[in-house]
């Protein structure tokens, strides 16, 4: 699962590593370190003449046929093994909407105690999570754009916290995720895999994270937690 992530990094810098287009404007998007389902995310989609667009979207997918916009609470993530067939995200998936979605990381709670602990990249650069996206038409008629993060089985690491980590993707491989280069199904299903455990890096934080109204630099940084039997021998694991 990925229901919480933190993106505070500048613009300037964003802009530069997902290569944006040069003309596109910038979204008017405040940093955040604890961003709920419903929240703003800031996604990267494929535009005209390969052009890459940086867009902000509604965290948690609202098909187009949806009644109404609720459906998003449960709508935020996207199993790899289903998100070609699931009705919520098959639409998407079928009209090629898919996304980068930019994030500094997330955080996730061991299930054993409830632990919470900040996940982000070892090597300190943003996490892109691959995602599906759409456009809902609400009855006043404004048209929302929200999206899904795709999840997929742990590896090695994350597995020693949760069942379950959002497909990060590398670098080399977003032309084909936004259609920027061919790719067929097959190579797009095999790129939603749990990337290396010595890629991601761990550490316990407060227990503030997890009420929403909360939302500071202070929910990243590291306390300290009793680890539970041997958990911390995982790889990636970074408790200091």
């Amino acid at each position: 699962m990925c229901g919480r992530v933190r993106l505070a990094d500048e613009w300037s810098q964003i802009k530069i590593k997902l290569a944006f287009d040069a003309a596109a404007p910038a979204p008017n998007l405040k940093p955040s370190w604890n961003i709920p389902p419903t929240g703003e995310l800031l996604v990267a989609i494929g535009g005209e003449n390969g052009a890459r667009l940086p867009q902000k979207m509604r965290f948690g997918l609202i098909p187009r046929w949806a009644k109404d916009a609720k459906i998003a609470y449960s709508t935020f993530n996207a199993r790899a093994d289903s998100v070609a067939t699931k009705p919520a995200f098959s639409g998407a998936w079928k009209s090629g909407r898919r996304c980068l979605v930019v994030t500094d990381g997330y955080y996730e709670w061991r299930k054993v105690d409830r632990q919470a602990f900040a996940i982000g990249r070892a090597d300190g650069d943003p996490m892109v999570m691959a995602g599906v996206w759409d456009e809902w038409r609400a009855p006043n008629a404004e048209r929302i754009r929200s999206c899904a993060i795709i999840t997929t089985e742990p590896n090695a690491a994350i597995a020693t916290i949760h069942d379950r980590m959002p497909v990060i993707l590398d670098q080399a491989d977003w032309p084909k995720w936004l259609g920027e280069a061919e790719a067929a199904e097959s190579e797009l299903m095999g790129l939603l895999r749990p990337c290396p455990a010595e890629r991601i890096k761990f550490w316990p934080v407060s227990a503030k994270v997890g009420n929403v109204k909360n939302d500071s630099p202070e929910l990243a940084e590291p306390v300290a937690a009793a680890p539970v039997g041997d958990l911390f021998a995982g790889l990636g694991a970074d408790t200091a």
